[in-house]
């Protein structure tokens, strides 16, 4: 019965999640349906946009030549205009003259006759008819304003749409996930030398498989890559998975996506658990802060004698209450009396994590570990035996040490800016490491029998915790190598606080 039951399930499953690809790919299907429309309308509009262009450019073309036609017309029509208007008027003289020529013949007196004949010798000689061209300047020939767009029209009947590069091809086995930094590599199915850039696209996904179209962030996009392979680097894996795609452009077009690739970027990614909190801490996601202000009212109902005859810096406690708003109390207590604590909101169960910190300047004092679930509310990291860190006490001089079950171990080490908390829950071991350098400040080895939460001490200043960060490939080379050469918790069994 258990069996089938069993069987049964994975049916189930199976079938569940064959529905799920299906309406995934259903949903795909419309969008891109969607996409074709309103793709087609656009490049039907940037057609239309480059033919109006064209036939503006032809009528512009146009209106040139024919009024450089017409120039030439006026122009010559002026000329023989103007060498007809000479013809009339010599034609008129000559014909005058000829008259008074006729005329003179029958002139009897010889002396008359002879200063007839000297005038018109003298007319004669200043007759425009004999000082006119006979040939036309201008010749009737408009040849030379003429176009011959035989060429321009095996060109326009030569157009076709652009050619569009093929889709690239992301593989796979060559593109590397290390570091919080993504590699992708591409090639190109066929050798193409018009290509002049790639455009790569990419975005967060918790789902695997193929990119979905619901319920998904917008791709972000890097252009004008112009080898075949790019890396993403100083990323936050908050998520599990990311889809990328590829695409080739030339200098008019850009072509069709490559298939989509999803890689897996599976790192711990947590907040500050502001539930449990101690009230003299202001918490905000991934920052806490030191509030002297902070509940006063009500930590004095918890315990409003505890710091009665202390000297020295005053108690948060003995302070103003603050103007924010208590959170909802979590699955525990708050932190109370000198603890200063708060833990992440994520527990670690299994496999290894690595994470981030780093503290103000000005920051008296602070610790950095893990600890179980059942850390006491009036207990402080590494003074029991369900906790674990490293503690920096700048308050007079500057102290670092490793501290578990109320023992420590002086670290003579630089404080670093940064520190570097990597725990492999399998493994038993909690290692500390200057997270510029990779240099490693301290390691606990010990058996993990509960799940782990991290865990944050501060007094008189501010951490920054930054999660979403894969195991550094330079930590895991160096855990490969320590071996149980550095400190171990049980190194500090017989070392006093």
């Amino acid at each position: 019965m258990e069996a089938q039951k069993e069987a049964l399930q994975r049916i189930i499953s199976t079938l569940a999640n064959k529905n799920d690809e299906i309406q995934n790919f259903s949903d795909t299907l419309s969008h891109t349906l969607k996409g074709v429309q309103a793709n087609s309308s656009n490049v039907i509009a940037e057609l239309d946009e480059e033919f109006d262009g064209l036939y503006s450019i032809l009528d512009e073309m146009k209106e040139s030549m024919t009024n450089s036609i017409k120039q030439e017309q006026a122009h010559k029509s002026q000329e023989l205009q103007n060498q007809l208007s000479q013809c009339s008027n010599a034609l008129e003289n000559s014909e005058e003259l000829l008259e008074f020529a006729a005329r003179s013949l029958d002139i009897k007196d010889p002396e008359e006759f002879s200063k007839a004949a000297r005038q018109i010798k003298d007319r004669v000689t200043m007759a425009s008819a004999f000082r006119i061209s006979l040939k036309p300047k201008v010749s009737d020939n408009m040849t030379h304003l003429m176009v011959d767009f035989s060429q321009e029209r095996q060109m326009l009947q030569a157009l076709k749409f652009l050619p569009v590069p093929k889709a690239p091809e992301i593989d796979p086995v060559e593109c590397l996930v290390a570091d919080n930094a993504v590699t992708i590599v591409w090639r190109m199915p066929e050798e193409d030398n018009k290509i002049d850039h790639f455009v790569l696209e990419y975005r967060k996904t918790n789902f695997d498989g193929l990119p979905r179209v619901k319920d998904e962030t917008c791709w972000e996009l890097i252009d004008y890559i112009k080898g075949t392979e790019y890396t993403l680097s100083g990323l936050k894996f908050d998520s599990k998975y990311m889809n990328f795609r590829v695409r080739a452009c030339n200098k008019a077009v850009a072509g069709e996506y490559s298939d989509p690739v999803t890689l897996e970027t599976k790192a711990l990614v947590f907040n500050l658990d502001n539930t449990s909190s101690h009230l003299n801490l202001k918490v905000e996601d991934s920052y806490v802060e030191w509030d002297p202000t902070g509940g006063k009212g009500q930590e004095n109902k918890i315990k409003g004698k505890e710091n009665k005859g202390r000297s020295g810096t005053p108690s948060p406690k003995r302070t103003s209450v603050s103007s924010r708003s208590p959170s909802i109390r979590g699955s525990r207590d708050r932190f109370t009396g000198e603890s200063y604590t708060v833990l992440g909101d994520t527990a670690i169960e299994s496999g290894q994590h690595y994470w981030e910190v780093r503290a103000q300047k000005d920051c008296k004092s602070y610790s950095v570990g893990v600890a179980y679930k059942n850390l006491g509310k009036f207990d402080q990291l590494g003074k029991t035996n369900t906790s674990w860190c490293i503690h920096v006490n700048n308050w007079l001089q500057t102290t670092f040490a490793a501290k578990h079950n109320n023992k420590a171990k002086a670290l003579d080490m630089t404080v670093p800016d940064r520190i570097g908390v990597y725990c492999d829950f399998d493994g038993g071991q909690l290692s500390f490491y200057n997270a510029s350098s990779k240099q490693l400040l301290y390691t606990f080895k010990t058996k993990f029998i509960q799940p782990l939460l991290p865990g944050f001490m501060v007094w008189c200043g501010g951490l920054a915790l930054s999660s979403g960060l894969q195991v550094p490939s330079a930590v895991k080379m160096l855990q490969k190598s320590e071996n149980g050469l550095s400190g171990s918790a049980s190194s500090l069994t017989n070392v006093t606080q």
